[in-house]
């Protein structure tokens, strides 16, 4: 069905609506409308690594270990499967009558704001701090999704439009500000790819303020950008209780009618919250005209229309049985391996079992449900720890020793117990082991968003870059003992591993890797397959220099704009392959102007010259020359991932189209405003510390 059918079946349902329905159907939980035919329908559900909140589905690895993968093609497919589970649950709990939240076809995701600030609590949902990756991701996300066919498979949304990235304390009173470039160069382009490029049905308001406006009726960002410039034609949802803050906390208005006028006034189609149950005394009192509640609920309807509600379609037969699939499992899996990133390693790894007796596994993630699934998820039907990964890879054949270690962030382990009462346990299991594997970090209870469902309210953002106290006692105890050890980094955001970095012999970032994610931890650290992700984000030595969490500028923040040596940078992973950019060149005699107009097509030869088959990604990164509208450092313009047998040489040829040219000015205006443009192709970032990880350079191209 064309949207400008559906639109015209929403326009004429919605005019045999009495004022009383219409208001109704603005709230998240719309009720059911008997006499024309309509249920109930509840607009909320989460999508974000899996079908959230409704009980069994296939949980992937968070959004940020999905980041780690570069590999559009698999999000594509992970947001296919997270439409077939939604819409396999839809069929059979609406058939039930249960029409609950989370149990709809209008998923709340993907979040493609950009990863500002490390501390930020909510990073892990995102992908990562590039806006062009985060498009490219965010793009096929939703493609996936939506689908292809006669209906929409499922109806996505792209949030929180648009600059919001913490602090999680203050964002119900906070306003960011922002300049247009950075706006332009940062915080819109992933979102302008999402409507323009993909299509998405909806977007979701911040809880914030952008530049004294609230993000949830925002005249430049709704009506000037969304519905102006990108012509979006879907609707438009608040975040949750966001209408409130209006009157509550942001005081832009003085009570809830008000709040509601606003709102509906610059097109908050759908509120999750409690504020549009005002509506009708708004309209009562004359703040609102009914062809505001007309105009929204057309759009509303719209979707519900796209979607096949009222019709029977393609949908409707997709069995139960598709949820936790075997295939879908798999995927899950596949997204796991791709997304580890091995940020160190000195020849341990990967490991041989014929050649160990014992294997010590410890620390407070080494056995931890809730260090696999990240924040947002679904329930599995099975948990696979990094312990149980290691036990079930190793059979009989090798014995498996296990310490908690340490409390995940407190003192002790036993309320009654002394401090640090598995230290000894600890310290003795790593003596009685050939090899240790120390699996630390976070899990939603200490990173995440303020107040969420899934979170205590001491959780949100972080205040440092450290591990919990307990924690690193706990790395500088086996680090004494002098047993080699690996540090498997179980956490959704960048932290302080230069202790681990020093001392371990390896380092593994395993993000939060999915429910059944310690099985893909084990094939990784044991070879089976090789490490192939490249962090999405750029790990720090830790916040000096830093700029306030609360100030929106991009000066030394993130790889485009960093001024010192970070610890590990963006788009770096080790493989255990021996991968190079032998040589790359762009087409004979183009010049910049021709790549302005037309694009540069550019063959890349690459080798792994080691033993062992890898994928990998090839990186392009640009900087323009001749302009002072240019990032500070070079720009991801390219990605693709490859896969390389031991000994393989391959060329790889790509297109980067005129828009990898233009530049930002300080008015937020796109221009081509060089002379000239330097290009670098490799396996990582063309940076110092890229260099001295990998001992590999980057190629140069310059036009």
């Amino acid at each position: 069905m064309n949207r400008e059918e559906a639109k015209q079946r929403a326009i004429e349902l919605v005019e045999k609506m009495t004022v009383e329905e219409l208001a109704g159907q603005l709230k998240f939980d719309a009720p059911a409308i008997e006499r024309l035919g309509i249920p109930e329908y509840n607009w909320w559900n989460e999508g974000l690594h899996g079908v959230a909140r409704a009980g069994t589905a296939t949980v992937f690895p968070q959004a940020i270990g999905m980041g780690a993968t570069f590999d559009d093609e698999l999000l594509k497919e992970v947001g296919d499967v997270v439409a077939t589970e939604a819409r396999a649950k839809y069929n059979v709990q609406s058939a039930e009558g249960d029409r609950d939240i989370y149990k709809g076809l209008t998923i709340w995701s993907p979040n493609v704001n950009l990863f500002r600030d490390p501390r930020w609590g909510r990073g892990h949902e995102t992908y990562g701090e590039d806006p062009y990756l985060i498009s490219r991701l965010g793009v096929n996300f939703i493609e996936g999704l939506q689908g292809d066919g006669e209906y929409l498979k499922t109806a996505a949304c792209a949030k929180h439009f648009a600059v919001h990235s913490g602090p999680e304390a203050l964002r119900h009173h906070f306003d960011a500000k922002a300049t247009m470039k950075d706006m332009w160069e940062t915080y819109l382009p992933q979102f302008e790819a999402c409507v323009k490029e993909a299509k998405v049905e909806s977007v979701m308001g911040a809880y914030n303020r952008t530049n004294g406006e609230v993000c949830c009726a925002h005249s430049y960002l709704m009506d000037e950008v969304l519905r102006g410039k990108w012509e979006f034609e879907g609707h438009f949802v608040s975040d949750c209780w966001a209408v409130r803050d209006f009157h509550e906390n942001h005081k832009v208005t003085s009570r809830p009618e008000e709040s509601v006028k606003l709102a509906l006034e610059k097109g908050c189609d759908v509120n999750c919250g409690c504020t549009y149950q005002r509506i009708l005394d708004a309209y009562e009192e004359g703040l609102i005209p009914i062809e505001h509640l007309k105009r929204s609920a057309v759009r509303l309807f719209t979707t519900r229309f796209l979607l096949g509600m009222f019709d029977k379609t393609e949908f409707d037969s997709i069995p139960y049985e598709k949820v936790e699939c075997k295939e879908h499992l798999a995927l899950a899996s596949r997204a796991a391996k791709e997304s580890l990133v091995l940020l160190k390693n000195d020849g341990i790894l990967p490991l041989n079992k014929d050649k160990i007796k014992t294997i010590g596994v410890i620390g407070p993630n080494a056995n931890s449900r809730a260090s696999l699934i990240g924040n947002y998820h679904g329930t599995s039907s099975r948990y696979i720890t990094v312990l149980e990964g290691i036990q079930d890879f190793v059979g009989d054949d090798v014995r498996v020793l296990y310490s908690e270690g340490c409390h995940l962030f407190g003192p002790k382990t036993e309320p009654l117990g002394k401090d640090y009462d598995r230290l000894a346990e600890a310290r003795t299991v790593a003596k009685h082991s050939d090899v240790v594997i120390l699996c630390l970090g976070l899990d939603e209870s200490l990173e995440g968003e303020e107040g969420d469902t899934g979170n205590a309210y001491s959780s949100g953002d972080k205040n440092d870059l450290l591990l919990p106290p307990s924690q690193r006692v706990l790395l500088e105890e086996i680090a004494k003992t002098g047993v080699p050890f690996v540090v498997c980094e179980m956490a959704g955001s960048a932290m302080d591993l230069s202790f681990a970095d020093e001392k371990a012999n390896a380092v593994l970032q395993t993000w939060y890797p999915g429910a059944r994610g310690g099985a893909d931890v084990a094939d990784i650290l044991f070879g089976v397959t090789s490490p192939s992700g490249k962090l999405p984000v750029t790990f720090y030595y830790d916040l000096n220099g830093m700029p306030d969490f609360e100030d929106y500028s991009m000066k030394d923040r993130t790889y485009r704009f960093l001024e010192k040596k970070p610890l590990y940078p963006f788009g770096y992973g080790l493989t255990y392959g021996d991968t190079s950019v032998e040589s790359a060149s762009s087409e004979a005699g183009v010049s910049f102007n021709d790549a302005v107009k037309n694009g540069v097509k550019i063959s890349a030869v690459v080798k792994n010259a080691g033993t062992c088959d890898t994928q990998e990604v090839l990186q392009a990164y640009v900087h323009v020359n001749g302009t002072g509208d240019e990032v500070l450092n070079t720009r991801l313009a390219f990605f693709k991932r490859i896969t390389l047998k031991a000994g393989e040489s391959q060329t790889v040829e790509f297109t980067l189209p005129s828009k990898s040219f233009a530049t930002i000015n300080d008015n937020g205006e796109s221009g081509f405003t060089g002379n000239g443009a330097n290009i670098y192709v490799g396996f990582g970032q063309p940076d110092e510390r890229t260099e001295e990880l990998t001992g590999k350079q980057a190629v140069c191209i310059t036009i």
